[in-house]
């Protein structure tokens, strides 16, 4: 929006400043050139443009016939010389029908106007020539703006169209000194940033956090945990005026670290376990990448170098394990391709995810906005889109051979296999069963006719019958028994897959040939990378595989810097080695998006959620300018110069007093006018927990956390509904969720959670945890009433309150210790005078409660009912599918409320209310 009004502006300014005079005709053609069809392009043809597929309304608005007549409502749309009496003006104003439909894309006052002026003038709609003419004029003459030259539009007045620099602020080059020299030696350059924005709006700054405050805030950011009564004290007493830094510096060094930046780099990369769509299959060797990026975090990988792997590990060392798991990263987006899919379409499709994918996480990019048109708002033509997508046309998906790494987590291996292969050979028994009644009827058929055969010989027999003379098809089976033949083939496929989980194997690509990849196949080998003709890369008319227009080669976005540095980057025209040169340019300290993208999405991680740039993905003209550009110009000069290193930005970030403030504002009425939003950071914004951060908190402050790291994704128990629902899979349905088989696998931190793309984890989908298909480059933090109900009603809830309990009464004698205990684990805190009353009466009350009432044992299901329509005969049909982990010598329940005394249950009660509470869940 902000460029159109650009656009309009500076098209008024010349429009003044001719020096020769126009005629009329000649200003009606020019007020359509540079007013009218910039606005129709960009308000109108995506949804009544040339393309028939996207035609709304049989309304086309590409040629001045189709515009007056009018659309499926078959009576003009424009009366000419009348304004007033158009439908179309009419329907711009919002008069009855509204166009465009979203509020965003409303048009405004004095854009209407425009259009309203030109049907009084006429409604005329000169030709190309003269169209491109005036569009020339207007760009050379006009004072507002830039042109930007880039490899070249597909609409002449495309090239000529200026844009506002500022909108183009992460094309420029980083901005070399932007802190004063005689700035104090005490003040922290973050905050001098944000103090001159705060004095100049006259904000009051708020009071320095407390220790017992900011000692949460600390472990939760840089962990996701909360602190151990014992890590707290330990810090809380520590007198040393460099205590605060000297825990950060710790927290950093901790695995927990680690585990905590993998989850927000997960978000972006969309990880799953499963492929998404019809079939979701799963992805048994997923979790490889997920342990490559802790490892990387933990190592603090120059993030250059983390790009690079990412992008080019195979090509960058073929012969390294590591790296093969590292290019995992082009396989994150959700993927099918089955016998009834069009090999060239899947093709397509892979290539669009991947090219934007990497345009989104790195880049801050929608790469997207280009495939069908250039860019509506940035510097980005089709043609760079394709370019940058013919450097991945050689790279192909691959579930290569790959050695596990010593520090790989392959522990119980070998009871998961026994256990998935018994599940196998109850389905090939079944199976066989199945068979033998068909065996049966089909030999009884033969033998009626005169046919001596044996059991052994008879298929080999039957197929050797004339057409008319064999038994009928599915002979002696009803239609429940062909029904379940295929829910068993189904669901030994998908163990089958499973299997895989626990061999030596990555979820990769390589450089070559197409090895003609389909998601639903065990193991795709690697195609040949030598003697291989470089693929051909064409602009796709409209975005349509069946539309290839014009040849492009392999090249990087043209636009990106400004001022020239760094822009000339080649990239080879073999089939290997793209990726590489794209990478390396990506992770060129000259990139003027790299660093500016991360060092956003490190400061968002410390700021409840907010970055310097509010869209995180987006830096370009749609997306939000940065609050303070300075600053973010500062952090990524200081972050190149600083090794690209994660954790020493990490550090820098938390030692302002930036970081260090109070979440409680000073003169709340002054900031609610002036700063609502917080935006200036007079303040520390508050934040809730992210959905993984709760669940592990739960987990940790009732002493259940298993802090075992790495390995394939885990099955915690979760609501019965959700985990017994059918989730179909190509004509039958995906075996039910099973928990773990013990407390210490199911409760391990929700970063290991088996991500099925198909079937949520309830907890952490009613607290916002993102959906896998597109890149999240930032948590929502709702507030429903499902959340309310999930807390304090859920069977999660209450196990976790159960544990607490007891765990509490392992390590304190008295009920009022006990409360005590239990507010210093959930709160940091032990509770006020009036505070440990309320609670010892809530206690109390319950107590008589769960005196009263003893719970029965719970017993679990064997087996679930399972019914679904024969396709073939259009009937229904029902089977068991065993719940075989219940009856597993090995499974290990939970506590039971039947396996304590009223008092634990009855503190239960008391820790199920702490864990509702606003100061458990929130961070200040």
């Amino acid at each position: 929006m902000k460029t159109i009004h650009s656009l309009l502006l500076v098209a008024t300014v010349f429009l003044i400043g001719l020096h020769k005079p126009i005629h009329a005709g000649e200003m009606e053609d020019q007020h359509f050139a540079v007013h009218v069809l910039p606005l129709l392009k960009t308000k109108c043809f995506a949804c009544h443009g040339a393309d028939p597929d996207d035609i709304k309304g049989k309304y086309i608005l590409v040629n001045r016939t189709e515009l007056i007549s009018g659309g499926a409502s078959e009576q003009p749309s424009v009366i000419v010389g009348h304004p007033e009496s158009s439908p179309l003006i009419e329907a711009i104003k919002w008069d009855g029908l509204e166009m465009p439909p979203k509020e965003s894309d409303r048009l405004t006052a004095s854009e209407i106007k425009q259009l309203e002026k030109w049907v009084l003038d006429g409604a005329v709609w000169p030709n190309e020539e003269t169209i491109s003419r005036y569009q020339k004029q207007w760009a050379q003459q006009a004072t507002q703006g830039i042109i930007v030259t880039t490899s070249g539009g597909l609409d002449a007045g495309w090239d000529n169209r200026r844009y506002n620099l500022d909108d183009l602020w992460a094309y420029q080059q980083l901005k070399e000194q932007l802190l004063p020299k005689d700035i104090p030696e005490n003040l922290h350059p973050i905050d001098y940033f944000i103090e001159r924005t705060t004095v100049k709006h006259s904000l009051p700054l708020a009071q320095p956090a407390s220790r017992t405050v900011l000692v949460r805030r600390i472990y939760f950011d840089l962990t996701g945990l909360p602190p151990s009564v014992a890590q707290a004290k330990i810090y809380l007493r520590n007198r040393n005026p460099h205590a605060t830094q000297m825990l950060i510096t710790e927290l950093l060094e901790s695995p927990r670290y680690a585990e905590q930046q993998t989850q927000h780099w997960l978000d972006v990369t969309r990880y799953a376990d499963t492929s998404g769509f019809s079939r979701d299959d799963p992805r048994p060797n997923a979790w490889r990448y997920r342990d490559y990026v802790i490892r990387s975090f933990a190592q603090d990988k120059p993030f250059n170098q983390f790009i690079r792997e990412q992008i080019a590990g195979d090509e960058i060392d073929p012969s390294n394990p590591e790296m093969h798991v590292a290019s995992g990263f082009l396989r994150m987006g959700p993927y099918e391709h089955t016998g009834m899919s069009v090999e060239a379409i899947t093709r397509q499709q892979y290539l669009d995810d991947t090219t934007n994918a990497i345009g989104e996480t790195f880049l801050g990019l929608v790469l997207r906005c280009a495939k069908c048109h250039d860019h509506k708002f940035d510097p980005i033509p089709t043609r760079d889109y394709y370019r940058m997508q013919a450097i991945l046309t050689p790279t192909f998906p691959a579930n290569r051979k790959t050695p596990f790494l010593p520090q790989e987590n392959t522990d119980g291996f070998s009871a998961a296999t026994e256990r998935i292969e018994k599940l196998i050979a109850v389905n090939l028994e079944q199976k066989q069963a199945i068979q033998q009644r068909a065996d049966n009827a089909a030999m009884a058929f033969l033998v009626d006719r005169g046919h001596t055969v044996s059991q052994e010989s008879l298929q080999q027999f039957i197929r050797t019958l004339p057409g008319d003379q064999k038994p009928p098809r599915h002979l002696g089976l009803s239609h429940t028994d062909l029904g379940l033949l295929k829910v068993l083939k189904k669901s030994s496929e998908y163990y089958q897959r499973m299997l895989l989980t626990y061999i030596p194997q990555s979820l990769a690509v390589y450089s070559g040939k197409s090895n003609h990849f389909q998601s639903n196949l065990q193991f795709n080998s690697v195609g040949a990378q030598t003697n291989v003709k470089p693929p051909q890369s064409y602009i796709l008319t409209g975005g349509a595989i069946d539309a290839p227009s014009v040849e492009v080669t392999p090249g990087i976005i043209s636009a990106v810097g400004l001022t020239v540095k760094g822009q000339n980057t080649q990239i080879t025209q073999t089939v290997v080695q793209r990726r590489l040169a794209l990478a390396d340019w990506i992770a060129s300290e000259h990139n003027t998006f790299t660093a500016r993208v991360i060092v956003n999405r490190i400061w968002q991680s410390h700021f409840a959620n907010r970055g310097i740039v509010a869209t995180a993905n987006n830096f370009g003209a749609s997306g939000s300018r940065p609050s303070h550009p300075q600053l973010l110009d500062h952090l990524a000069k200081w972050f190149i110069d600083h090794d690209w290193s994660i954790k020493q930005l990490h550090a820098y970030i938390m030692s302002s007093n930036t970081y260090q403030r109070s979440s409680i504002p000073v003169q709340s009425k002054v900031l609610a006018t002036a700063d609502p939003d917080n935006v200036l950071l007079s303040y520390f914004p508050p934040r809730r927990l992210t959905a993984e951060e709760l669940r592990d908190s739960m987990l940790f402050v009732s002493a259940e956390l298993d802090m075992t790291m790495g390995g394939p994704g885990v099955y915690p128990d979760i609501n019965r509904e959700v985990a017994l629902q059918p989730i179909h899979v190509m004509g039958s349905v995906a075996p039910a969720w099973q928990p773990s088989l013990t407390p210490a696998l199911r409760n391990r931190r929700s970063l290991y959670v088996y991500r099925q793309r198909g079937r949520a984890y309830p907890l952490l989908e009613v607290f916002n945890q993102p959906e896998t298909t597109t890149s999240c480059e930032g948590r929502d933090e709702t507030t429903v009433t499902p959340q309310a109900f999930t807390l304090l009603n859920s069977v999660n809830s209450y196990a976790r309150s159960l544990a607490m309990a007891n765990s509490l009464t392992h390590e304190a004698k008295t009920v009022k210790q006990q409360i005590t205990l239990a507010f210093e684990r959930t709160y940091g805190r032990k509770p006020t005078t009036s505070q440990q009353q309320i609670v010892m009466t809530h206690y109390r009350k319950m107590l008589n409660h769960h005196q009263q009432h003893i719970p029965q044992k719970i017993t679990r299901l064997a087996k679930v009912s399972r019914t679904m329509i024969e396709e073939m005969t259009g009937e229904d049909f029902s089977w068991f599918e065993p719940l075989d982990v219940f009856s597993h010598p090995d499974y290990q329940a939970d506590l039971q409320p039947s396996d304590v005394t009223a008092n634990v249950r009855a503190l239960a009660e008391v820790c199920l209310v702490l864990f509702n509470s606003n100061e458990f869940i929130y961070i200040y």
